[in-house]
C-alpha cells in the first residue's frame, strides 16, 4: 500500500524538519508547516502545498488543526500551508503549477475559469456566505438601493464580484451610480466617515468595528451603531471557501487518491476547530496572525456559523447553491455564462467523508451552537 488511510496515528509521531516552501510567482507568502508531525507508518508521504486567499487567521483554522494535531501525517501527507496576502491570487498560483490546492470563492474561482485557469472545486467548506456592507446607523442607507449616489468603499481583486452583482440586480450600477474608493483591509474608512459605507465579513471586519471605542464615551461600539446590509439575507447567498485543484493536476495518476486524503484530513481539522474552538483560537495565534485573541474568537465562532451544520457532511457543494451562486454572478455581469460541467466534483469529498465515517467522526455537526464571543478593544 501506498499509504494507511485508516490506520490510527502511530504511536510515536516524530517531529519532522520544517518546510518553508518558497513560490516563485508568489514572492512575499510566508509557509507555516513547522513542526509538522509525520507518520513513520506511511510507505510513502506525498509533499503537497494549500494556498490560502490571506494571512493567518481562524478563518483557515482547519488547515492549520490538520497540520499541527496530524490529521495530515495520519493521511500520509506533508503539507504546507502557503499564507496569501494582498498580491495573491490563491486560484491564480494554483493554476500556474505554484501549489496543488488553493482555498477560494466560487465566484472568483469561476471568473479565473472563465479566463482560462484550470481549477476545479473538490470540496466546499463553507456552506453560507459572510458578505456584509456597513454604514453609520445615521447614514439613512437601509438598503442596497440607498447605496445609489454614495461613496462607497470596495477591496477589489474579486472581493467585489458579488457586491456588483447585488447593486445591478438591486437597479444601482456600480460603474456610474456609486463613487467607488479603494478600501484598505481595515474599517478606518468608515470610522473616519471618509466613506458613505464599505464592506466587511461577518468574521473578522464587522468585529474590528465593534472592538473600536466611540470616542465620544470612551465605549466599544456596539452593533446598533450601524446599518448593515447583510447580502446573504438580501438574497445573494454567495459560496466562499472552498477547496479547488487543478483539473489537469487531478487526472495524473494517484493524484485523486491524494486529493482525497487531503479533504479527509481538512475537513477533520474542521471538525477539530468545532469541537476545540479556544484550542484552535491559541493555535492561529501562536501562528503569528497580526489580530489579538478576542479578535480570534469571536472569527473563530463566526467562521464556525459558516460552516455547521452541515446536513450532508462538511465540504458537501450543494447544486442548487451553486447554481444560484452563479445565477448571481451572470446577472451581475461578472460571469459571462455558466462554467462547463467539469468546474465542480463532488465524488472525492464524497470518498473523504466515508473516511471520517469510518473513524466515528461527526461529519454534519448537527448539535453545533454558536458561542456568545466578547471583544476586546482592539481584538486583544
Amino acid at each position: 500500500m501506498r499509504f494507511t488511510t485508516l490506520a490510527k496515528r502511530a504511536a510515536a509521531l516524530a517531529v519532522g524538519t520544517a518546510l518553508f516552501a518558497s513560490l516563485a510567482a508568489c514572492s512575499g507568502m510566508d509557509s507555516n508547516n513547522s513542526a509538522a508531525p509525520v507518520n513513520e507508518d506511511c510507505e510513502q508521504t506525498d509533499k503537497v502545498t494549500v494556498v490560502l486567499q490571506w494571512v493567518t487567521q481562524a478563518q483557515f483554522a482547519g488547515y492549520f488543526a490538520a497540520q499541527d494535531q496530524g490529521f495530515y501525517a495520519d493521511q500520509c501527507l506533508d503539507v504546507t500551508v502557503q499564507e496569501g496576502g494582498t498580491n495573491v491570487v490563491p486560484q491564480q498560483v494554483l493554476a500556474s503549477g505554484n501549489a496543488q490546492f488553493a482555498v477560494s470563492h466560487v465566484t472568483k474561482s469561476m471568473a479565473s475559469r472563465q479566463e482560462g485557469a484550470d481549477v476545479v472545486n473538490i470540496g466546499q467548506v463553507f456552506q453560507r456566505g459572510a458578505y456584509l456592507q456597513v454604514a453609520w446607523a445615521d447614514s439613512g442607507i437601509e438598503s442596497l438601493e440607498d447605496l445609489k449616489g454614495t461613496t462607497m468603499g470596495s477591496w477589489g481583486g474579486g472581493n467585489d464580484l458579488t457586491l456588483f452583482s447585488a447593486l445591478r440586480a438591486s437597479g444601482v450600477e456600480p460603474t456610474t451610480d456609486l463613487n467607488i474608493v479603494q478600501q484598505p483591509f481595515d474599517m478606518a474608512m468608515l470610522l473616519n466617515r471618509e466613506a458613505d459605507s464599505v464592506q466587511a465579513k461577518t468574521y473578522n471586519e464587522f468585529a474590528q468595528l465593534l472592538e473600536t471605542a466611540n470616542p465620544a464615551t470612551g465605549e466599544l461600539y456596539q452593533p446598533e451603531d450601524f446599518s448593515v446590509l447583510n447580502l446573504q439575507d438580501l438574497g445573494f447567498q454567495s459560496l466562499e471557501d472552498g477547496i479547488y485543484a487543478r483539473g489537469e493536476w487531478l487526472a495524473e495518476d494517484g493524484n485523486e487518491d491524494i486529493a482525497t486524503r487531503f479533504l479527509a484530513a481538512s475537513y477533520e481539522g474542521w471538525i477539530y476547530c468545532r469541537d476545540n474552538a479556544d484550542a484552535c483560537v491559541d493555535l492561529v495565534v501562536s501562528k503569528g496572525s497580526a489580530l489579538g485573541k478576542s479578535h480570534q474568537a469571536w472569527m473563530m465562532n463566526e467562521v464556525n456559523a459558516l460552516i455547521w451544520p452541515s446536513p450532508e457532511g462538511i465540504g458537501h457543494l450543494d447544486a442548487a447553491e451553486w447554481d444560484k451562486t452563479i445565477e448571481i454572478a451572470m446577472a451581475g455581469e461578472v460571469l459571462n455564462s455558466a462554467p462547463d460541467a467539469d468546474a465542480y466534483r463532488t465524488d472525492l469529498s464524497e470518498a473523504a467523508l466515508e473516511i471520517l465515517n469510518d473513524k466515528g467522526l461527526d461529519v454534519t455537526g448537527e448539535n453545533w451552537k454558536p458561542a456568545r464571543v466578547g471583544l476586546n478593544e482592539g481584538g486583544k
